[in-house]
């Protein structure tokens, strides 16, 4: 059955773990579901990982309607959540609904995710008056690297730690139907598990979340950026892809490849 935003409140309440993953094209998107993963993220880190930028600030509308709409098309059971740009919600309430709507109508995402606390609450509750769930982003926001001086840990004080279990209580109230808790200590992760009644989806944040999330590339070794700390190594794809691509230059150079198999009489 088709994964929706009520079926992971359900699993939050039955306390059955939720598993998430970012895809952005047709294939990938087919083998995240074909897995049985609940939720596939179209992360606006494709601006890092696919685009080849040094952060997100520079992802457009346009880039995450078009990565959307084709992971939509690969997906047949699992929520597909789009990521909203920087600047695409900030502005205004109202660029925030227009621009959440592109996503759903041009991309056929089911939800949106944006970032921020207390600050973005009121599109929050826009947003989700329009009919369009909202998966909220709080701890380390990576659309706001350059005011945080870089991608750090966040909530390690007791006043940081306060303000965003305030935060996730506001993006609550204002209608977000989960919340990804990045970056954050464990205790404080597993705090704002506790005091929500709305899945909490995990990355950097310890095993106490009601779910975790990964970007694809990390967990295979397909990027050769930073990997952070929180990304544990599943397969090296990215090594088996080189040595593949290795020797079928080696082959086709020694004149072994095509072969009489692989050639039409």
């Amino acid at each position: 059955m088709k994964t929706t935003v009520v079926t992971l409140g359900e699993m939050k309440q039955r306390g059955e773990k939720i598993t998430m993953l970012t895809a952005y094209d047709y294939s990938m998107a087919r083998l995240v579901d074909e897995s049985g993963v609940e939720c596939i993220l179209v992360g606006d880190s494709l601006g890092m990982v696919m685009l080849g930028y040094d952060h997100t600030l520079a992802v457009t509308m346009e880039d995450m309607i078009h990565h959307t709409r084709a992971v939509a098309k690969g997906s047949k059971e699992a929520l597909v959540v789009a990521d909203m740009p920087f600047m695409s919600y900030q502005t205004s309430v109202y660029d925030a609904i227009v621009n959440a709507g592109r996503l759903i109508k041009e991309g056929n995402a089911q939800a949106v995710k944006l970032e921020g606390g207390e600050c973005v609450c009121e599109q929050i509750k826009a947003i989700t008056d329009a009919s369009i769930p909202v998966m909220a982003h709080i701890g380390m926001t990576p659309q706001s690297v350059h005011s945080f001086g870089g991608f750090k840990v966040q909530g390690r004080s007791e006043a940081c730690a306060k303000r965003l279990i305030k935060e996730a209580k506001a993006v609550e109230a204002a209608g977000a139907f989960a919340v990804v808790i990045e970056c954050v200590p464990q205790k404080i992760a597993g705090e704002i598990t506790k005091e929500l009644s709305i899945p909490t989806i995990g990355i950097g944040a310890g095993p106490l979340c009601d779910g975790q999330v990964l970007v694809y590339q990390d967990m295979l070794n397909m990027y050769e950026g930073h990997t952070p700390k929180f990304v544990k190594t599943y397969a090296n794809v990215g090594n088996m892809i080189k040595e593949a691509i290795q020797v079928y230059k080696d082959e086709t150079k020694m004149g072994v490849f095509p072969s009489k198999e692989h050639t039409y009489e």
